[in-house]
């Protein structure tokens, strides 16, 4: 097996599908997995997160799969949207069958604060444009200024008239049969490195400001608009212990891109979900394809690796 894709959909049974308001200067992107679901887990390694349904995340929950995830713009306002993946699931009878009534979509979603970000008047994505979003998914998606990606930026850490431009961006590699891909969404307190350390977005060094004493964002009263959130898809068959350790791994691989990461003003989430259809050589060998696509990614969704779609 062979995949030519190398965005998150290589891993095939994924798809992307993005709403961008451009009145507003947000949006939001939807995960559709497979009509039979995926497993999955998480990571949060921010400590000003968003998020909706992230208990079903845990290992221990007792609902194995999910059918979607919705990374939205409008931080906590944006959370509504998820209502619209589930009406456009639950027509399509797919989510967890509940006897005679139905299914449950089960729709996990985290959010970036973005309220104002690009320039526009306050706004954020409602159930109507998550709706839409699922209906635009493809495997063919597009990367940059796009969906969620709309009203992201970086390198806030010296002050909100520092930033710059980010958005979403994705890629994928394959190893004999396994394939991991990953879809991220840059909104971070701090800049983007490549991978010899030099800034490749951003306009200070965002962790020696911050080690000199710099004040956060330069204004104590607007530290709130950051949060990098994140994809890692393969097709391993993997448990969900194991998939929140690659949620954890993929999060290293976030920390040697973004420079700080995880800190208190972001709202890092790191999703984990598996198609378990080939099996790896042992799970660590899934790790260790995350780590090298996920910086790839981060790259991508900045403009350091091009753009498709």
């Amino acid at each position: 097996m062979t995949t030519s894709r190398t965005n998150l959909a290589a891993v095939v049974g994924l798809t992307v599908g993005h709403t961008t308001i451009e009145d507003h200067g947000t949006g939001c992107t939807v995960v559709l997995g497979p009509e039979t679901g995926m497993r999955a887990a998480a990571c949060l390694r921010g400590r000003a997160t968003g998020t909706r349904e992230l208990d079903v995340m845990d290992p221990r929950h007792l609902v194995e799969r999910i059918d979607a995830i919705l990374f939205t713009g409008g931080s906590a306002l944006g959370l509504g949207a998820a209502d619209g993946v589930m009406r456009w699931l639950r027509e399509r009878g797919r989510g967890l069958q509940v006897g005679d009534r139905g299914t449950i979509p089960i729709v996990p979603a985290a959010v970036i604060f973005d309220l104002g970000n690009a320039g526009k008047p306050v706004g954020w994505p409602g159930a109507a444009d998550a709706y839409r979003a699922c209906d635009s998914a493809t495997a063919d998606f597009a990367e940059g200024r796009v969906g969620v990606g709309r009203g992201a930026t970086c390198g806030k850490a010296a002050g909100l008239e520092k930033m710059v431009p980010a958005g979403i961006g994705s890629w994928a590699a394959q190893f004999g049969d396994i394939v991991v891909s990953a879809l991220v969404v840059v909104n971070a307190v701090g800049d983007v490195r490549d991978a010899r350390g030099e800034i490749i977005a951003g306009k200070v060094d965002s962790l020696r400001y911050l080690a000199e004493g710099g004040a956060p964002l330069g204004d104590p009263a607007r530290m709130n608009r950051n949060t990098t959130l994140a994809v890692i898809a393969t097709n391993a068959d993997v448990d969900r212990v194991q998939l929140q350790a690659l949620a954890q791994a993929g999060s290293d691989a976030l920390a040697r891109r973004i420079s700080p990461y995880g800190t208190l003003f972001d709202g890092d989430v790191i999703f984990a979900v598996s198609t378990a259809t080939a099996k790896p050589k042992s799970p660590l060998q899934v790790e260790a394809i995350a780590a090298l696509v996920v910086p790839a990614a981060v790259e991508r969704a900045v403009g350091g690796g091009g753009r498709h779609g």
